[in-house]
């Protein structure tokens, strides 16, 4: 059964996550591994998901956010 594509908007929302993701990393100094070292992730999960390469998974967001010790709506939110 074809799934139909996804519309133009979550590919883009999805690396406007990662945009947020990327911003908190940096205000708080840490590098991708340093991030994920603190939230038990694989660098290049955070690589992907600040490239909106994936979806992130939100267990994924919820323990980058307590990572770097902001709210989950930080990471999520549109501007």
């Amino acid at each position: 059964m074809p799934t139909d594509p996804l519309p133009d908007w979550v590919p883009a929302r999805r690396r406007a996550i990662g945009d947020n993701v990327r911003a908190a990393r940096t205000a708080a100094g840490l590098t991708q591994e340093g991030l994920a070292g603190r939230a038990g992730l694989d660098r290049k999960t955070v690589n992907r998901l600040e490239q909106g390469a994936t979806s992130p998974l939100l267990d994924h967001l919820l323990v980058i956010a307590d990572a770097i010790g902001v709210p989950l709506s930080d990471l999520v939110r549109e501007e």
